[in-house]
């Protein structure tokens, strides 16, 4: 099997079902030339084209890279924050490599980390020091005090020392409006891509509650201000329908998991172009195996509330047009389950959709969909082969065994025939 990332001048994959997920038909029996990286042409048939390299499909279907828009790498535990007490900084550096590199290996070629990663990880990969997907990064999020990203419990008072080297999700606690600038800027400095924000309760933090409201309506658009004086925008965790309300409002660009969601807040992110972020896994897989891993009672049990409550915001937002997008927001060991959050959109979305949300829509959220996202002329080669059609079963993209070529920007990542 090739697994050192490999670029060769012409590739050509012939023979295949192509899945171009831009929201047409398959082609059957197609060849895609690719040239330096870059989908060169798509064509039905046999291309006549000389390469200096062919994939021969032979049926298997040809698709785009995955996108994931909410990921962790940095998250080694499904308790957030056990990894910086447990693990020295270099240590936990080469634990988050690894992570990155089977990010790529379950046939992810672009991921946003939603928090934990930042500037040094994403250029890591692009200097080709660990095999990885293209990555944007957040940073630390932002939090208020008490916050979803106030990790300290009732009894503690204060706030782990930030002058060191540290990895991962960090306690990044803002409030008032001049402490919310201060921060979106300190994380522009340091190479966010795009900035995060709390803007309700979590499952995995302490002492908030899922409804509860977190930033004002100042904070909030303080944050949007400052991002989109830098070129880019702010991305807010939100459960119930008034948080995800007043960041809508304030001029976030996506709500992240968003379960809660109700009609008229529905109707309102469609009218203002807001996407939405599923994040329908983390659920699952925390409800099946976070008690063994030693996840916090109190924790489960607001899991509870959300764990059946997302796939109505998610018909409520179908149903009102909003761009849905697809994340994971997996944490641990529990990472290895990214591609099965598609396989549960698909019971409200169906799979054509569900892929589009993965690969075109994500690319949109990012802000590269004149580069990725979609099998056509001029977008950088970032492919998958699977041996199946993930139309007819979309569970097919979990068995790592049927992705038996992973192609990142023209580069072989993984073959194996």
């Amino acid at each position: 099997m090739e697994t050192k990332a490999t670029r060769t001048g012409i590739l050509a994959f012939r023979h295949a079902r192509v899945l171009p997920c831009t929201g047409a038909d398959p082609l059957d029996d197609a060849t895609v030339v690719v040239e330096d990286g870059v989908i060169k042409d798509v064509v039905a048939g046999v291309s006549r084209v000389r390469a200096d390299d062919t994939v021969d499909c032979r049926g298997r279907t040809l698709m785009p890279g995955l996108i994931d828009a909410h990921v962790h790498v940095c998250s080694l535990d499904v308790e957030v924050g056990r990894e910086q007490r447990d693990y020295p900084t270099s240590l936990l550096a080469y634990a988050i490599g690894r992570v990155i590199g089977q990010t790529l290996d379950q046939g992810y070629t672009t991921v946003r980390d939603a928090g934990g990663a930042d500037w040094g990880m994403k250029e890591a990969v692009d200097r080709g020091l660990i095999p990885g997907p293209r990555m944007f990064v957040s940073g630390r999020p932002l939090s208020q005090t008490g916050g979803h990203g106030d990790s300290r419990s009732r009894a503690q008072d204060s706030v782990g020392c930030l002058c060191g080297a540290h990895l991962g999700m960090v306690d990044n606690i803002a409030d008032g409006v001049d402490g919310v600038r201060r921060a979106v800027r300190k994380q522009l400095r340091r190479g966010a891509d795009a900035i995060k924000v709390m803007a309700s309760g979590g499952v995995a933090s302490p002492t908030d509650k899922l409804e509860s409201l977190q930033y004002t309506d100042a904070e909030l658009a303080a944050a949007v201000e400052e991002a989109a004086h830098a070129g880019t925008y702010v991305l807010a965790h939100a459960y119930s329908a008034e948080a995800i309300r007043v960041a809508v409002e304030a001029g976030v660009r996506s709500i992240e998991h968003g379960n809660f969601l109700d009609e008229p807040t529905a109707a309102l992110m469609a009218a203002r172009g807001t996407f939405l972020v599923p994040t329908f896994v983390a659920y699952e897989k925390l409800h099946e195996h976070g008690r063994a891993l030693g996840f916090a009672p109190e924790k489960l049990a607001k899991l509870d509330d959300v764990l059946g409550a997302g796939l109505d915001g998610l018909v409520r937002a179908r149903d009102a047009g909003v761009r849905i997008a697809s994340g994971s927001d997996l944490l641990g060991p529990l990472a290895v389950h990214k591609t099965r959050e598609l396989a549960i959109k698909a019971k409200v979305l169906g799979a054509a959709e569900t892929l589009v949300a993965t690969t075109r829509t994500n690319a949109e959220l990012l802000g590269i969909s004149a580069e990725v996202g979609t099998i056509e002329p001029g977008k950088r080669a970032d492919l998958l082969v699977v041996d199946g059609d993930p139309l007819a079963d979309i569970t097919v993209l979990q068995d790592l065994e049927k992705l038996p070529v992973i192609v990142k920007a023209g580069a072989i990542h993984k073959r194996t025939f």
